[in-house]
Order: C-alpha cells, then structure tokens, then sequence
C-alpha cells in the first residue's frame, strides 16, 4: 500500500440479474475516493429457477463481464479485488463449478454469500449514504432472485429479513418466456397473491418497528422511479424525490397494459429489465400494501458500497482501537444464545491459536491468517451442539454452524468452519464423507488441519478447569515433533487425552508426536 496516495481496492458484487462493480482509492485515514463505478444486466439467473443451474449462456455473459471488470482493476493497478455473488450463484447445483470457472478464466476468486449477509450488506451499503437524523426507515431491495428488508436507522439494523422473491425467479414462476403481451389483471392478481403469502411472517416481524422512512436500492426499484418520474413529471428522477405509493400502482398499471416490445420503449426503461420489471413491480406493490406504506424514496446505492464500508469497518485499525467486527459479533451471537462454556471455548481457542502458529513455524501446514481466523471461530463454537444433545453433540455443532447464516461469513467458510467443528472429538474427516467431498481441495486442508489443532486444545482443556497455561510444537531428534505443554497445576487427565490423538496426528502431518509436561509457566 502506497501510504501517500492510499490502496486501491476493487470490489464486485455478482448478482442475478446484473454484475456491478465500485473501484476505490482507500486512505490511511479511511476516507476513500470513488474512482469508477459500473453494473451490466447479465441476467445469471435467467433459467436457473426452473432447473436450479446456471445455464451455460449465462456462465459466458458473467466470464466477459467479470474478466473486463478484473482487466480494470488491474488497470487501475488495485491492490485487492474482492468478490461476491448472490442468490443466483448460491441456490445454483452447479455454484463450484461456476466459481471455479471464473476463477480459471479471469483469476476472480469469488465468495457465495448467504441471503442474510447479502442484506447486512445491502444496509450498509444504503445507510452510509443517508442520514436519518434519528429517525428508522424499512429499507427495501429487491434483486433478481430474492428481496432484502431490513430495518434500521443510520448507525444500526435492527432486523434483517431475506425472502426468495425477485424479479427475474418471479418471471420464470408466472410467465413463459415466448409471452410478450399485455399483463391482464387477473395474472397479476395471482402474482400478488403468491407474494403476499411469503410476506406474511416478514410483514409480523416488521410491524412492531416504527417506520418513519422507506428506502428502495437496486435497479427494479430504480427503474421503476425513473418510469414514475417521467410518467408524471416528464422528465427523470431526481435525487430524494418521494414517489407515492399510488403513482407506482398507476405507472404498474400503464406497464401491465403494454406489449413487452412497447413496454421496453417506455421513457425511463431499460431495455434488459423489460421483461421482468412488472415481477418486481409486484413486489414493492405488494409489501407498501401490506404495510400500509404510502411513500418510498431510493438510494443509488447498493451491496457494492456495502462491501466497502465493512471493508473499512474490518481494517485492522480499527479493530485495535477494541471494536468488535461483525464476525466475532455474529460468532458469539449464536454461541451465547446456546449458552455455551465461554470460559473453556476461549480457552481451546487460545490454545488451538497456540499450536497453530508453532505448527506454521515448523513447517507441518501452510495455512494463513485467514483460516488462523477460521480456526478461532470454530473453537468458540465448538461445543454448541451440546445445547441440543451432548451424545454426538458434534454432529449437532455441525448443523448449528451450517445452518445458522454467520453475519460476515460466505458459504465457502461455514462449510469449514462446520466440518471442523464436527471433527473436533473423534476422528478426522475422510475422504468419502459427502459433506467433506462437497470442499475444494485447499478447503479440505484447511478442516484437516483445523480439527487436529481443535483435537488437541480440547483435550488440553479436558477438565474446563484451564489447567494448561500455553502449549507449542516444538521439533524433537530426526522427524519427532514435540508438544510441550506448560501448567503449574496436575494436568495428567489433559496430557493422557492427547495421547489419545498421537496417531491421528501422525495421519496428518507425517511425524511422530510426543507429549511433555515443561513445567509450570504463565507465559
């Protein structure tokens, strides 16, 4: 990083209608300047929702698309380009083989998001850019294959709720796709009613918030506003302008009586959205219905900028300065909620970190911070699934961390996280295991190695009495490895469980392992 003129970071959000990019010059005192901004309509998911792939149309368009946005950044000589993909990308059957694909033809690597995550994003994205002064808004984005509601004010979001309603999964469900005529009011009825019954439980979370504002983002929303702009005004949307809840059910109605070919000529439409803008319509129609919301005003916004405000907010500075990151908020979120042992979990995760860092320096892994931070979480969480059972509470802590969509977290990494959590007692993953098969091969190191590291540091804390002050590799004569184990207390039940591991341990790393009680230390 230049310290004069800042970092440059590239970030891409794969969505399932269009890809967008935001290119940022990053400062040292995290302002940042915005030095390029682009989205093109690919329509990933267009067919997905009928078959559950991406279609090999699809894959092409995305491939141009990501390779001219990696050549940019790369232009533009960005130290960092991160990626994400959405609903598209996450529900696909074939999502590996179309992350690798990008991986292979433009060097991307891209992380698959959970609809959560893709909300939490989506608001910080939205709210740096307003300011409430105190007041709460219900935020709403609708994207081609779900929609986002989240409610919050400018510093916080208070719910977050992601449905599997969009514009283009819509389409697929109600129209064919050789219809282009008018939309007679009875389909649209019937759209109506299948959104309105997937809305019933956001809609009895939503309603005890006050909501003093409603913000749209992404480019059904925008579009739709641009339209309503021009229809009543003549001329285009402007900025903060409040469209009413009945322009828009006037302008849906104008777009429902229109041929798709007219449809895509009307002022303020893009083309690419023709097709699937009275889907998304519906949507928005529907919810200020339920909700009896009367107004709505839309920031340009997006997850894109959302990528780059939690950018900011996981800089290693500002983390120093005590600030808890949202991965470690989510993490002891779910942990406490079960009630975990957080005096036992923190310290298997210290002395998991312990024997990771001098397992590094001995050369047994090649592993790095990113899966040292991995190994972290996962020991916090290790133990939860025995607020379910504590009979084969491993397989419990699996379900618990796969299943409970992890703020700040992408699928690649609850999958390591939950497949080390459930190795973390009894045995190592093997090769025929389906949830293991399911991981690419860096992936899979990464949980071998986690649930050796957790094997030994739970029994290390075998009693939960935190009996073992440190514990480190250290190399023995010819290939013996050392685990020194240091305590000023008896220790024997923590030594005797770990040489319950040794052959394990051995499996893993090729070296014979033996156990030695160094002493007392506090070190």
């Amino acid at each position: 990083m230049n310290i004069t003129h800042g970092k440059v970071v590239a970030f891409i959000d794969i969505g399932t209608n269009s890809i967008s990019l935001l290119l940022a010059r990053i400062h040292p005192d995290k302002t940042y300047a915005v030095l390029d901004k682009r989205e093109e309509i690919v329509r990933l998911g267009e067919g997905e929702f009928i078959d559950q792939s991406i279609q090999p149309a699809a894959i092409q368009r995305a491939v141009e698309v990501c390779g001219n946005y990696v050549n940019l950044a790369r232009r533009a000589q960005a130290d960092e380009i991160i990626a994400v993909a959405t609903t598209a990308t996450r529900e696909a059957t074939n999502r590996s083989e179309f992350i690798q694909h990008l991986k292979e033809t433009s060097g991307l690597d891209v992380r698959a998001i959970s609809g959560l995550e893709e909300a939490r994003l989506t608001y910080l994205g939205v709210a740096s850019g307003l300011d409430f002064q105190g007041r709460q808004a219900l935020f709403v984005d609708i994207g081609g294959g779900s929609t986002k509601l989240i409610v919050g004010d400018h510093q916080h979001h208070y719910l977050l709720d992601s449905l599997k309603l969009g514009s283009l999964r819509l389409t697929s469900m109600f129209f064919r796709p050789d219809e282009t005529g008018p939309v007679d009011p009875g389909r649209y009825k019937l759209l109506q009613n299948y959104i309105r019954n997937n809305f019933v439980r956001s809609i009895q979370r939503i309603q005890p918030y006050k909501i003093d504002a409603v913000v749209g983002s992404a480019g059904t929303l925008l579009s739709l506003v641009d339209i309503t702009a021009r229809h009543f005004h003549n001329r285009a949307h402007a900025p903060d302008e409040i469209t009413t809840h009945e322009q828009l059910k006037q302008v849906i109605k104008v777009l429902c009586d229109l041929p798709l070919d007219q449809r895509r000529q009307m002022p303020g439409m893009q083309p690419e959205r023709a097709g699937s803008i009275i889907a998304g319509a519906a949507i928005i129609d529907t919810l200020m219905e339920a909700l009896s919301l009367t107004s709505l005003q839309i920031s340009e916004r997006s997850l894109r900028d959302g990528m780059l405000a939690d950018y900011l907010q996981r800089s290693p500075e500002l983390l120093a300065l005590g600030q808890m990151n949202v991965r470690e908020q989510s993490v002891l979120r779910l942990a406490r909620t079960v009630d975990f042992d957080e005096p036992h979990a923190r310290q298997v995760a210290r002395l998991a970190l312990q024997l990771f860092d001098s397992a590094f320096s001995l050369g047994l892994h090649k592993l790095g911070r990113w899966e040292r931070e991995l190994l972290e979480y996962t020991a916090l969480l290790h133990d939860i699934g025995a607020f379910l059972s504590y009979q084969n509470h491993q397989k419990h802590t699996y379900y618990l961390i796969h299943n409970a969509d992890l703020l700040g977290f992408d699928q690649k990494e609850t999958a390591i996280m939950a497949m080390a959590g459930m190795h973390h007692r009894k045995g190592l993953p093997s090769a025929d295991e389906n949830e293991f098969q399911t991981l690419d091969k860096d992936s899979q190191t990464a949980v071998r190695v986690m649930a050796m590291m957790l094997h030994l540091s739970e029994s290390l804390d075998r009693g939960h009495v935190g009996a073992v002050h440190r514990a480190h590799f250290i190399a023995g004569p010819g290939d013996m490895i050392i685990l020194e184990v240091f305590s000023n207390q008896d220790c024997q039940l923590e030594v005797w469980g770990v040489q319950n591991h040794l052959k394990e341990f051995e499996k893993a790393f090729q070296r014979p392992l033996e156990v030695r009680l160094a002493g007392a230390s506090s070190k």
